[in-house]
């Protein structure tokens, strides 16, 4: 069933944005002063470790994807920046109390969160884009081997305002109002250093009725994602490993795609659901194969090779054949609903912030891309802005900050 989508999309191409640029109110970039501990009985996410926060932690209700430019105007400032950054991440996702800084200027704090900053299951995940890895820097030797900016893909509507940037921002957290403070603490302590360039938020609906949540046209999100207990399975397909061809300082890092897909939800909902599950490859209500009878049943293609059951374009077929040679090919998704109210032709808009971690960006994502050139679902589905970004290895202790190896 094929619907005239370009046609829909040029009408309302002047609103295809989910994200405001610009204009976040801040302060002068620099370094806070410390503040005292939050209460034990707060939802803290361990900021120090091997690796960030916010790739192999369960995800968090809500959320929001925020790119910058630098402006810094040399090397050190954009180390400074990170050390900020960092300090503000081990604040905000602690928790605590801001200190005070007297009646002659603007309190530490917006208050949004009351007069304690609680941590409400934050996490804070900074990653880098290839255009820091320019000439302005310095740090052209050090760019990520696989990194650059965000491919075009066949069936992509890339609105250029919301793709790409500097330093991406993953904030994530069970409230909305603890992702908004995070948000706003950072742009705030970074004004001298970056600038908003997009921002889409997003939210994370309950199982329904039980295992992995729904998206919005209406089928479970997630169900074969890789197992992240599973230390093995993490360093082979998302953390960047030692003597890989990459950086030495990138080890324990990860390349982080994220993708704004509007979901044309107007004309998805016209489609019967005999169509809809083939056009996905699972039943929609309870998430199992066409091939099975549960949400967590493996499908069965050996038995189905000329796609009687699981048709050979359906989505889940194409994204992951389940072959020997795509095993290594699997991605850890971690996406987020979002809804944008509606466009100035009336019509909704809304779809999916698709975010992914994997170790290499061409032998994962990109290849999962070019196997979903135009399937079925590309009638009803349209990217519209994203980027590519690497996500930076963890922090050691109290004394080190993200990205300090790039400097070293």
């Amino acid at each position: 069933m094929t619907i005239g989508r370009r046609q829909f999309l040029r009408g309302s191409a002047t609103a295809l944005g989910v994200a405001a640029v610009g204009g976040i109110a801040a302060t002068e970039l620099g370094r806070s002063s410390p503040a005292t501990a939050a209460p034990a009985a707060d939802r803290v996410i361990a900021f120090e470790g091997a690796h960030q926060a916010g790739i192999t932690t369960t995800r968090q209700r809500d959320a929001a994807f925020a790119s910058f430019d630098l402006t810094a105007d040399k090397t050190g400032d954009v180390s400074d920046l990170l050390k900020t950054i960092t300090d503000r991440a081990r604040f905000l996702t602690a928790g605590g109390t801001p200190p005070n800084l007297g009646i002659s200027g603007p309190p530490s704090d917006s208050g949004i969160l009351g007069p304690a900053v609680v941590a409400g299951n934050l996490s804070i995940t900074l990653g880098l884009g290839a255009s820091v890895f320019d000439d302005r820097y310095g740090l052209a030797a050090k760019k990520p081997a696989k990194l650059r900016a965000m491919d075009t893909f066949a069936n992509d509507d890339l609105d250029p305002a919301r793709c790409h940037g500097d330093v991406l921002l993953q904030i994530c957290a069970d409230d909305a109002d603890v992702v908004i403070h995070a948000l706003r603490d950072i742009a705030r302590h970074t004004r001298g250093g970056m600038q908003a360039r997009w921002r889409v938020d997003g939210s994370l609906p309950p199982p329904r009725p039980d295992g992995a949540p729904r998206n919005l046209l209406g089928f479970k999100d997630g169900t074969a994602n890789p197992n992240v207990d599973d230390v093995a399975e993490m360093n082979k397909l998302v953390w960047v490993q030692a003597n890989a061809g990459e950086p030495a300082w990138a080890t324990g890092g990860s390349y982080h795609v994220v993708r704004t897909i509007r979901m044309l939800v107007e004309f998805w909902d016209r489609v019967t659901i005999s169509e809809q599950e083939r056009m996905i490859g699972r039943r929609r209500d309870t998430g199992a194969p066409l091939t099975g009878n549960k949400e967590t049943d493996t499908p069965n293609y050996s038995d189905d090779p000329l796609g009687a059951a699981i048709p050979l374009d359906a989505h889940i077929r194409v994204a992951n054949p389940r072959t020997t040679e795509s095993d290594s090919g699997r991605i850890l998704r971690r996406g987020y609903n979002y809804d944008a109210g509606i466009d100035t032709n009336g019509n909704l808009d809304m779809g999916l912030v698709f975010s992914c971690f994997q170790q290499d960006l061409d032998r994962q994502f990109v290849a999962v891309q070019k196997r979903l050139a135009d399937e079925p679902l590309v009638d009803y589905i349209s990217p519209v802005g994203g980027g590519y970004f690497f996500a930076l290895p963890g922090v050691t202790d109290g004394n080190d900050w993200l990205g300090r190896g790039l400097f070293a």
